[in-house]
């Protein structure tokens, strides 16, 4: 009987159309083509071979939005420069948007970031820094509103031919600027904050990068982002502490990838050191890394990883040795010795006990 009524359906459908009408002829004269929607086959940007293990991916997915978050110093910003290191080995032009200013021009270059430094001949200072990047900070984007016409304005360049580069934008961080509402009236409020970052990338900006996947478009664009996080204080005993995103859920709903550094309430981290006749050197930390959301292949993964100043490493003696051996000479000046000790400080344990609530920040 099914059958017999989808036929019915069809031949009323016919029926309906009186004279000659091609439905496909009036798809093509709207531009309705079905071919608008293919997307471009899915690339990569790759990271270390350490971290594609915790992650189950090749790297960064190129098209798309990648967001880093987690509590200070727990890998977040070794990962956006591995990104920033390969984009740039690529042919991408990675473009920093700096405005946390928690920058090392030093850290960069020892991760691999190909960097000219420019020199003025009578002083001998650097007053410049030059290569296939761009770079900008607080200096100039002050406002959640500011970084987003920054990366629509090199969006438009790229369309008409004047930036003619895949382009991967790095945001360190969302949270460190406010609105500008926030701003002009003195106070960092958190939900004018959260509306901005809807408000200017929801609607705008992610829609600009996502649409970059599609086969119309002549380059693909990446948008990888560190996301300040606070902890939300649980009401009763009995509720486990949540980790929030300051600005807002925007970039987190919009991610195709989420990766979380540390734990919820601390960091997470511990310390490892070169000891030598009681002088220390840190020189590498054991952090955890969770994939949250992951809508490239839907797996979701936890980990613990070691990152060090020139990118990450397994977690595995073996692998700590052998980053040792390949860097004891950095560490002569200040322990007197290539022949030292590793030690580990125990590391920060979970508390559900230790929360604080950073809601008016």
């Amino acid at each position: 009987m099914a059958k017999k009524s989808e036929t019915s359906a069809s031949e009323a459908v016919k029926g309906a159309v009186k004279g000659t009408f091609s439905l496909d002829s009036f798809k093509k004269s709207k531009f309705l083509s079905a071919s608008s929607v293919k997307f471009k086959e899915q690339q990569w940007i790759p990271l270390s071979s350490a971290f594609q293990d915790i992650v189950t991916l090749p790297g960064i997915p190129h098209g798309h939005i990648t967001l880093l978050r987690g509590h200070s110093d727990t890998g977040k910003t070794t990962a956006l420069l591995e990104v920033a290191v390969n984009a740039q080995k690529r042919g991408i032009l990675p473009v920093f948007i700096i405005t946390e200013m928690k920058w090392s021009w030093e850290h960069a270059k020892m991760m691999g970031l190909q960097v000219e430094e420019i020199v003025d001949k009578e002083t001998g200072e650097v007053t410049d820094y030059n290569g296939f990047f761009i770079y900008v900070d607080r200096g100039r984007l002050n406002t959640v509103e500011d970084v987003a016409e920054f990366i629509l304005d090199l969006l438009d360049e790229q369309k008409k031919g004047n930036l003619p580069y895949d382009l991967c934008f790095l945001w360190d961080s969302i949270g460190s600027v406010p609105c500008e509402m926030s701003v002009k009236s003195n106070k960092n409020n958190n939900e004018w904050n959260a509306g901005a970052m809807s408000t200017q990338f929801g609607n705008n900006v992610n829609q600009r990068i996502l649409l970059s996947r599609k086969e119309s478009s002549p380059y693909t664009n990446s948008l990888v982002c560190i996301n300040k996080i606070w902890v939300d204080k649980p009401a009763t005993p009995m509720e486990m502490p949540k980790m929030k995103n300051k600005g807002g859920n925007t970039m987190f709903f919009d991610s195709t990838l989420v990766v979380t550094f540390g734990n919820i309430t601390n960091s997470g981290t511990s310390k490892i050191k070169a000891t030598k006749d009681g002088k220390q050197v840190e020189f590498a930390k054991r952090t955890k890394v969770s994939v949250d959301k992951n809508h490239v292949n839907g797996v979701t993964t936890m980990g613990r990883i070691i990152m060090t100043p020139h990118g990450f490493i397994e977690e595995d003696p073996k692998a700590v040795n052998e980053y040792k051996k390949d860097h004891a000479h950095e560490w002569l000046q200040v322990l007197g010795s290539t022949d030292f000790d590793i030690i580990e400080e125990s590391e920060v344990s979970e508390d559900v006990r230790d929360i604080f609530d950073t809601t008016d920040e």
